[in-house]
């Protein structure tokens, strides 16, 4: 061990150090006092600049605890020059610390916690599979290259055909409450976050699944001649029923090889819930293709002529069900039957007043909210799906609570939404309302064998949610007197993501193509059949559903029914209860990956955010009424 060397004073501006020879350097002090062995010799060197004068006390004499000790004395010739370099110094210490105090004390952008799944991959293959749905004239730019043109011949008999649409799963049945939920949704995703669609490159892609559903579903109203008492709308075309030999059901067939008739069902007035829902497709796509304003204007008009006719309740007009007429409804019964209409009809007036900007579609959802709920199953509760727009609508008036300044009259009807936004979202992160299963998938309607589409639309809403608080500067939200972060919501909204795209006891994505291991027997007729330029006939084609081999195409992108309630899948075509897809359960996930999606670089909304969410344009059409008299 060596002690401190005496280096002989500079002259000038310089300073002079002399070093020793080697010596063994050391890094620590061991408990008995003695110096260890150093393994670099950075961190054992000590240098003394002799700025301030040397003390006389006999302590000096002591050696450094350093194996390696430098003495350096610095002389100041120049005082002039020694206070400029303090004050230099001083300054740059000053600029340092307030800029890290201005760091801290800005709005912080919003950066999303790393995951490692895909999801711009997954996104676009999501959209994907809304490509593989497509019936009628297929277009030839399609990604899916095993389909082509089908359903020409559907609606023969109805003036204008029915051409076009969705088929709804792996069935050939072109159900209309499904599609214009879909469409729904996927145009809300659009309204909010259609910064991140653009950022990835998927903004006209799911435009265009949109206009396809749209595009449809104005085929299958046709609005009245004179009264408002003679609307028509089609429900459905295919058939389950078991009274026709071969039909979607029980034909194994690719849609291009349909011959089997393909009857329409055919609803009026009375089907409340129908024409809910389409109003608010129609409404929300209006806005999604505002710049294309007579295409826009046609949906609006469309729109508000099914809210005149489904709202007016008098001696001749009733309100019901779709499901509960046999001749509309019937036929639906057993895939998407409807418990109430109330919900639909509030869900789709909301949407029609952000479409218009008109506060009586506003004030006659707010007044009919309550009703709604009192029409609300228990077991619906704080379920979104094709079923309950209830939950939906309470976020959507909260946003308008939030974000737009309707005057007093509305506040009422929107604050009472916003305690059961607060409710719906306290109730996903709590442990005791709803069960999981032991892998973590959240059971939103345990007696329902497909409960992936809910937990999905469950993270859509919480992250939806979570972006609105952190836009009005919220760090959370109280649960019953727990105060819970953004950062929870967002987890959960996260951890559903990624249960789904395989983070689960079976290693499995439910998402086709995804991953390294997905479904490949999946129930799906037109992806399961080959394309090999034969005609099979329905006999035939059983032998493709109860193969024991996988599918001949990748379905990409569709997300499966899933796993059972003790985390167990089984991946067998013949089994739809675990491997059948929907239109439904795609459009809320496609909902969830959006708003988890990292949003686009370097974009801060105007409050210094980095959401990549579009906080003012649903409300263009609106304008804050005038002041009661």
């Amino acid at each position: 061990m060596s002690g401190s060397s005496n280096s002989p004073r500079a002259s000038g501006h310089a300073s002079s150090c002399m070093d020793h020879p080697p010596v063994i350097y050391v890094h620590s002090i061991s408990e008995a006092g003695r110096l260890l062995p150093s393994a670099s010799r950075w961190n054992s060197v000590e240098v003394d600049f002799h700025v301030v004068p040397k003390s006389n006390s006999p302590y000096d004499s002591l050696p450094s605890q350093y194996s390696k000790s430098i003495d350096c004395e610095l002389v100041i010739t120049d005082k002039q020059y020694f206070k400029r370099f303090l004050y230099v110094s001083l300054a740059i210490v000053f600029v340092i610390i307030a800029f890290v105090l201005l760091v801290q004390f800005l709005p912080h952008r919003h950066n999303h916690h790393e995951n490692s799944k895909n999801l711009t991959l997954a996104l676009h293959q999501a959209l994907t599979f809304f490509d593989a749905q497509k019936s009628g004239h297929y277009p030839s730019n399609s990604p899916v290259k095993f389909r082509g043109n089908s359903g020409l011949q559907d609606g023969e008999s109805v003036p204008g055909g029915l051409v076009g649409g969705f088929y709804d799963s792996g069935n050939n049945i072109k159900f209309s409450f499904p599609t214009a939920y879909t469409v729904t949704l996927l145009s809300w995703t659009v309204i909010e976050y259609h910064e991140k669609f653009a950022d990835i490159g998927e903004l006209d892609h799911v435009k265009d699944i949109i206009r396809w559903g749209s595009d449809y579903l104005l085929e299958i109203f046709v609005p009245p001649n004179s009264s408002l008492n003679s609307i028509t709308l089609y429900s459905q075309v295919g058939t389950g029923n078991g009274t026709q030999v071969d039909n979607d059901i029980s034909c194994w067939q690719r849609p291009e090889d349909m011959s089997y008739k393909r009857p329409v069902s055919v609803c009026d007035v009375t089907a409340s819930d129908l024409a809910g829902e389409i109003m608010a497709a129609l409404s929300a796509a209006s806005i999604v293709f505002q710049e294309d304003t007579a295409y826009s204007g046609k949906l609006i008009h469309s729109a508000k002529i099914l809210f005149d006719v489904a709202t007016k309740n008098d001696t001749d007009h009733r309100q019901g069900t779709y499901t509960a007429v046999d001749n509309c409804g019937g036929e639906a019964r057993m895939f998407y039957n409807s418990s109430g209409y109330k919900d639909e009809l509030v869900w789709g007036g909301t949407w029609l007043f952000f479409a218009t900007g008109n506060v009586s579609y506003l004030r006659y959802a707010t007044n009919h909210f309550g009703a709604a709920e009192e029409e609300e199953a228990i077991s619906e509760k704080g379920v979104f799906y094709w079923n309950n727009k209830l939950t939906a609508t309470a976020v959507l008036l909260t946003r308008l609570l939030y974000f737009q300044d309707m005057g007093y009259s509305y506040k009422d009807g929107a604050g009472s939404s916003s305690d059961e936004t607060n409710l719906l979202v306290c109730s996903y992160l709590s442990q005791e309302t709803f069960d999981r299963t032991p892998g973590g998938l959240i059971l939103l309607s345990p007696n329902n064998d497909k409960p992936i589409q809910f937990a999905a639309t469950a993270s859509f809403l919480s992250k939806l949610y979570s972006d609105y608080l952190e836009l009005i500067r919220s760090s959370g939200l109280n649960c019953s007197g727990d105060d819970l972060s953004l950062e929870m919501l967002r987890n959960f909204a996260m951890s559903q993501v990624n249960y789904i795209l395989g983070d689960n006891p079976m290693k499995m994505s439910y998402m086709v193509g995804f991953g390294n291991q997905y479904p490949t027997q999946v129930h799906h007729r037109a992806a399961s059949i080959r394309q090999d330029n034969q005609h099979y006939t329905c006999q035939e084609g059983e032998r493709w559903l109860y193969s024991n081999d996988g599918n001949p195409y990748i379905l990409y992108g569709a997300v499966v029914a899933g796993p059972d309630q003790n985390d167990y899948f089984l991946d067998k075509r013949d089994k739809p209860q675990f491997t059948e897809p929907s239109l439904a359960g795609n459009a809320g996930f496609v909902a969830a990956l959006i708003a988890l999606h990292d949003p686009p670089l370097n974009s801060p909304d105007t409050n210094g955010f980095n959401l990549g969410i579009d906080q003012n344009g649903i409300f263009e059409k609106i304008h804050k009424p005038p002041p009661a008299p």
